[in-house]
């Protein structure tokens, strides 16, 4: 498995030989540092655990600061990679030269937040006829039983809290790679606002 911790730039748009445009998300990887490295011996699995951002000294608990060798600054951002391909140890910096030769790669990070939304807007709900009279525009309409048993189930698609959750969204095609740039283009919309924290792998199921 590889897989790196970035930060998303924002989208843009780039054209092939062809003059075709394809939309893109930029995609900032700075160097992750290697924090430790786990074995199947002692842990039961091997994984590596990477690192992203310093930190400064004094916003760093001396718990925090426990797992951290002593030579590597501790980092904002830490995140454990079970299988990780190719050989590295403690302190090595690995960039985005990582993915120079995956084609698709999974993206992951925290959605964006768009507080208590209704049915139409939430679940995609058409709503009710919007003419004079109707009564029902964008309401959900009935959502438990009569009698038996009297009230809505579970998993009842009604109006809640929207985003702000984790989400992944697989098989991005990754259109450009540039080492100098720390920069990684794919293809279409990634989750999360701009300048949130990503976690890139290669693809799973491609």
């Amino acid at each position: 498995m590889k897989g790196l911790i970035a930060k998303k730039v924002g989208m843009t748009q780039v054209f092939d030989e062809n003059g075709n445009l394809t939309p893109v998300t930029v995609i900032h990887v700075e160097p992750n540092t290697v924090i430790a490295t786990k074995s199947e011996d002692k842990f039961g699995y091997n994984a590596v655990v990477l690192g992203l951002e310093d930190l400064k000294a004094k916003k760093v608990t001396k718990a925090y600061a426990g797992q951290f060798p002593e030579n590597i600054t501790p980092k904002r951002h830490l995140k454990e990679f079970r299988d990780f391909d190719g050989e590295v140890k403690v302190g090595d910096q690995i960039g985005v030269e990582l993915f120079g030769e995956v084609s698709y790669i999974d993206v992951t990070a925290t959605s964006k937040g768009k507080g208590f939304q209704g049915v139409m807007k939430r679940w995609g709900f058409h709503g009710g006829r919007a003419t004079h009279g109707s009564k029902f525009h964008r309401e959900a309409g009935g959502t438990g039983c009569c009698t038996t048993p009297g009230h809505s189930l579970k998993n009842i698609k009604m109006p809640g809290h929207m985003g702000n959750e984790r989400v992944t969204v697989q098989n991005l095609k990754v259109i450009k790679i540039d080492p100098e740039l720390k920069v990684l283009m794919v293809r279409g919309a990634v989750p999360g606002v701009k300048n949130c924290t990503l976690v890139v792998k290669a693809a799973v199921k491609k």
